[in-house]
């Protein structure tokens, strides 16, 4: 690709032409960065031009006050768009809605007009606003109080509201700004203290519910459903008012996490500036990796350098990265950058953010960012969702983010004030992040994906039949709103369990105190990071996390400071780390067992056939690497002694018997190594077809598996009891296993690496692999694919994928409601 100039000329190679004779500002910054860079070292693969959308506007609503009206107008408000009236006529009128439209398009809007008019109607009237995290939950509780009567006393519900704080923020606010964490466990389960409050409920506001999705969605859905039951103990029934991301099918979506119909609104009226918006992907580099794979100059070293580049340029940024450290890591190289470059003084306006930030750190955070004394941020997703930064001239991603619903949130962070944009997607050295480098029409010509929740995952339904029943006792009626035929058959397992007892007004929580459930998934408690010196407490990882990244030996990050892990104890949930700063990172490795607990469907495919159903799981971190910082080059690795971990949850996988390997042409001694580098290369793809990233998963590859008896390639959800990713996998079978089969297939390297057949979490340390093996397998399996989609197109009658019979009756009753679930 030629090097963009900021010149009236005809548009690169790859380039969408945009209007004649026209330069956005986005193109003149991605030229400016591009400067000078080699032909044969040019990164950008494609660049799309967003066009500009006009707003679309309407009348005032004759219900909104005058004062309400007043106090919008002099924040610059002078009319509302066309999808804030229809969704908040539709919330007043009684009905439970969606607004479903673009990042800035104003979303907060409709529910704001239509809760705070309530509240000036009704002076006993409150809303209960949930956000998925404080961040935006605080940003919303400012933005609410500019506009609010002294009467209705905003206030924020959550882990950082003082002790001595709460008790009146129950007593006496009217907008209540929280979050589905405390919800459950603060709320519902002192709802007798609560019961001023929730009988006076009109309004529930779920800000960013395409947040919640897999387990954690599947688990905000009951407590939705709790909340429900409780609020109607009380004789209140509350209008919910839900804000998304533009998802494919958002009022099913919604419908399936409230538990009651939701009508969506999806037409944007909102303005949007253009932007200009170049897939990037760093150049192979003469360094090699395991076993001699070539290396790509890593996503985050480019997405640092590409920060720098705009902030010299005095351009507000946000960069976005996958992790935590990655966050700390790519600010710091910013910082180092702008410094050698002889620009000292912008380097303290760059900072990083994430999660993990003790309370007082987020909110100056915040506020230097909203303020702009900070011209860059690099940031985990922590800064995706809704808080409102005005003014960003342009977005870096670094890596994937595992939606194109977070995808398009991300980029929408710029051109908030109507400025065009510049928005770079920088591929990281990943199978999928390498497909869509290459293939533009999956990021620019395909839908967004649905929501992917699985509310009668046995692992979340029965914990949140058990923390109901110690609420209210639950009778029949309740059942159907919890899952219906599989929550009738989980609770007469509980009742077998001997957590809940049956009497005749109901099922009662026959446990002892109440039912500690962890909403997130994991149900491990969070490791808490401290400095051994000191005795400071740095920040927490999650425990389901804690393995692999604050094990004994590990690199640690915290706002720019490195620390490596003196001791990891798992009993107190407790890392002691001492500050240094070495030239190497760290990388866990783990190994992992499968067995087959039952089938629920198979394909037969010929010599080939495709399974889902349940699976048990041992995984063990085993050892960890130290890598070079900047080249991902082994230094050496160390083991480790770890405690093995279970987990019983979905899966997909294929089997090939001996005809389908001799066709393949694959000797004994180079099987093992195909299945392995598709299995690898499948499992980086699978988030393309679901609402999942790569570390969702897990897989299994072997050449003889004893429950199958063939050569077979496993690839599970890292969840207990599933979340809906592997059964998604199994229903776009097909679709799936071509774009896995185009990635490695056109990858450059010569025998596999990280952008095509390489893990980067294999606990076997990527060997054996063999890429040309693993095309040859993918070949038969989606001819056999194909050839069994046209038998069924030839013959209607002739059966597609069939149920299997070896199920509890919890998995029938799971397996009879997955028709509902919304892909």
């Amino acid at each position: 690709m030629t090097t963009l100039h900021p010149v009236r000329s005809a548009p690169p190679p790859g380039t969408d032409p945009g209007p004649e004779g026209a330069v956005l500002p986005g193109a003149d910054l991605l030229a400016a960065v591009l400067a000078g860079t080699p032909e044969e070292e040019q990164p950008v693969t494609h660049v799309h031009r967003l066009p500009v959308r006009e707003s679309r506007t309407r009348p005032w609503p004759g219900w909104v006050g005058p004062h309400l009206r007043e106090r919008l107008e002099a924040q610059g408000v002078r009319a509302p768009w066309r999808h804030q009236v229809e969704a908040a006529q539709l919330a007043r009128d009684g009905c439970s809605v969606v607004v479903a439209t673009g990042t800035a398009s104003g979303k907060s809007l409709a529910y704001q007009l239509t809760g705070l008019t309530r509240l000036a109607e009704d002076p006993r009237a409150c809303v209960l606003y949930l956000a998925p995290t404080k961040a935006l939950a605080r940003d919303q509780l400012a933005s609410v109080a500019a506009l609010a009567d002294p009467s209705v006393r905003p206030a924020a519900y959550d882990g950082d509201t003082p002790a001595e704080e709460r008790e009146w923020v129950r007593r006496h606010s009217r907008w209540i700004v929280t979050n589905p964490d405390m919800l459950h466990r603060g709320v519902l389960p002192a709802h007798q203290r609560w019961s001023s409050t929730l009988r006076r409920v009109a309004y529930v506001v779920v800000d960013e519910c395409h947040a919640y999705r897999g387990v954690f969605g599947s688990h905000v859905g009951h407590v939705l459903r709790r909340l429900r039951r409780i609020c109607r103990r009380y004789g209140a029934d509350p209008v919910f008012l839900l804000a998304s991301a533009t998802v494919a099918e958002p009022a099913a979506a919604a419908t399936r996490l409230v538990g009651a119909p939701v009508v969506a609104v999806t037409e944007d009226g909102s303005p949007r500036p253009g932007a200009t918006f170049a897939l990037w992907e760093p150049p192979l580099t003469e360094r090699t990796g395991e076993h001699g794979a070539p290396l790509r100059r890593s996503a985050a070293a480019d997405a640092a350098t590409l920060l720098a580049d705009l902030v010299e340029r005095h351009a507000r940024t946000l960069a976005f990265v996958r992790s935590r450290r990655s966050a700390e890591s790519v600010a710091e190289q910013a910082r180092r950058v702008l410094r050698d470059r002889g620009r000292g003084d912008l380097a303290p306006r760059v900072d990083s953010y994430r999660g993990g930030y003790l309370p007082e750190e987020r909110r100056e955070l915040e506020r230097a960012l909203s303020a702009g004394q900070l011209l860059g941020v690099a940031t985990t997703n922590a800064l995706e969702l809704g808080i409102d930064i005005a003014g960003l001239d342009a977005v870096v991603l670094a890596g994937y983010p595992g939606t194109l619903a977070s995808l398009w949130q991300q980029a929408g962070r710029a051109g908030r004030a109507q400025r065009e944009s510049l928005v770079v997607f920088v591929a990281r050295d990943d199978p999928l992040d390498h497909y869509l480098a290459h293939h533009p029409r999956a990021v620019f010509g395909r839908p967004v994906e649905a929501t992917v929740t699985d509310p009668t995952n046995p692992y979340v339904l029965g914990p949140q039949l058990c923390c109901a029943a110690a609420e209210l006792p639950l009778v029949p009626a309740d059942l159907a709103e919890f899952g219906g035929a599989a929550a009738e058959a989980r609770v007469e397992e509980l009742v077998a369990e001997g957590l809940l007892r049956r009497r005749p007004t109901g099922w009662y929580w026959a446990g002892r105190g109440r039912p500690d459930v962890d909403i997130r998934g994991s149900g491990l408690e969070p490791v808490s990071i401290v400095e051994g010196t000191t005795g400071r407490l740095l920040g927490t990882v999650d425990g389901d996390a804690a393995h692999a990244t604050v094990h004994t030996g590990a690199l640690y990050v915290h706002r720019g400071e490195t620390y490596v892990v003196d001791e990891f104890c798992i009993d107190d949930a407790c890392a002691v780390v001492h500050a240094e700063s070495p030239e190497w990172t760290t990388v866990a490795r783990d190994v992992t067992d499968l067995s087959v607990v039952s089938t629920d469907r198979s394909w037969q495919l010929g010599p080939v056939t495709a399974h889902t159903g349940l699976v048990d799981v041992t995984n063990q971190v085993v050892a960890y690497q130290r890598r070079r910082l900047g080249t991902g080059e082994v230094l050496a690795e160390f083991p480790l002694d770890l405690p093995a971990r279970q987990l019983r949850t979905r899966a997909v996988w294929l089997t090939l018997d001996e005809r389908a390997v001799a066709r393949a042409e694959v000797d004994d001694a180079a099987l093992p190594g195909s299945l392995h580098a598709a299995e690898h290369a499948a499992i980086g793809i699978l988030p393309l077809m679901a609402t999942c990233d790569r570390w969702d998963l897990g897989g299994v590859s072997t050449a003889l598996h004893p429950d199958t008896g063939a050569a077979t390639i496993v690839v599970y959800d890292g969840h207990p009891g599933g979340a809906g990713f592997a059964e998604r996998g199994f229903a776009v079978l097909r679709r799936w296993l071509q774009a896995t089969r185009a990635t490695v297939a056109s990858c450059e390297c010569e025998s596999g690496c990280p952008s095509c057949v390489q893990s980067p979490k294999c606990g076997n340390g990527n060997d054996p692999l063999d890429k040309a093996g693993a095309v040859r397998v993918l070949d038969v399996v989606l001819d056999e694919l194909a050839a069994a989609e046209d038998r069924e197109q030839d013959d209607p009658t002739s059966p597609g994928p069939a149920a299997a019979s070896t199920r509890s009756p919890t998995e029938a009753a799971r397996a009879d409601t997955e028709e509902d679930l919304v892909f």
